[in-house]
């Protein structure tokens, strides 16, 4: 008998252990995104995204778009999508996790790698992307708008009519991404490893089902205004923001 439980400790040992191994890729993605968050605050690169945030449904943030990586099509790169309830609102919801890949994301020459942060701006964007599936290009009814210094002097129609607006950088340089084809997909495998049960997208983003202290910080980030509207600088303390 003590033989049989020795047995099941190591078993479950094992068991946590893969989990939370598990738990900690997603975290290091969680904290990645953060960082790609921060470097849109304060890189030129991005243009005025940090004020357009403030208009935002949601936001997709893929920090290591990799080139030749093991996606499909041979580029791609994870990333977590967080939502909140109407434009404009202070809180968001906690991340659901995504792939984004394509078999070329035309980045230029010795670029091998891009942080990419797509801000989703209407309500049909939003679900288009919460489906099973979501393929650039396929959607005639959804306007993507792919700016990067640019978007500085780009016209306030384009940007108002846009659905989706992408910014992608290399190395603090605009990379000039091309997302016509590519494919973005949810991967529940991760939300169930990070919250430690299924959970669907839908249920993510626009139930608030699940919660997990380590994305906090992420949220956080998220709930800082633009410096244009209000200081920069904020603190998430007991599930409230400071500025």
């Amino acid at each position: 008998m003590m033989k049989i439980a020795a047995l099941l400790a190591v078993g479950l040992g094992f068991i946590f252990t893969g989990a939370a191994h598990a738990a900690s890729d997603q975290q290091t993605l969680v904290d990645e995104a953060r960082s790609t968050v921060d470097h849109l605050k304060t890189d030129k690169e991005f243009g005025n995204a940090l004020k357009m945030l403030h208009s935002a449904r949601a936001v997709l943030i893929v920090p290591n778009l990799i080139k030749g990586g093991p996606f499909l099509g041979g580029e791609g790169g994870n990333g977590v999508m967080i939502a909140r309830d109407d434009p404009g609102a202070q809180w968001w919801s906690y991340p659901a996790f995504y792939t984004l890949a394509s078999a070329s994301f035309g980045l230029q020459i010795g670029v091998k790698s891009a942080e990419v942060v797509m801000l989703v701006m209407s309500d049909k964007a939003l679900h288009a992307l919460e489906q099973d599936q979501f393929k650039f290009g396929a959607q005639a009814n959804l306007t993507v708008v792919t700016l990067g210094t640019n978007a500085q002097i780009a016209t306030s129609t384009a940007l108002n009519s846009a659905d989706i607006i992408v910014w992608a950088s290399a190395s603090g340089a605009y990379t000039g991404l091309t997302l016509e084809g590519s494919l973005v997909k949810p991967r529940d495998s991760y939300d169930e490893s990070y919250y430690g049960r299924p959970i669907t997208v839908q249920g993510l983003l626009n139930m608030h089902e699940g919660r997990n202290q380590g994305a906090d910080g992420l949220r956080s980030s998220l709930m800082c205004p633009p410096r244009s509207i209000k200081a920069s600088r904020c603190l998430f303390q007991n599930g409230k923001v400071s500025s």
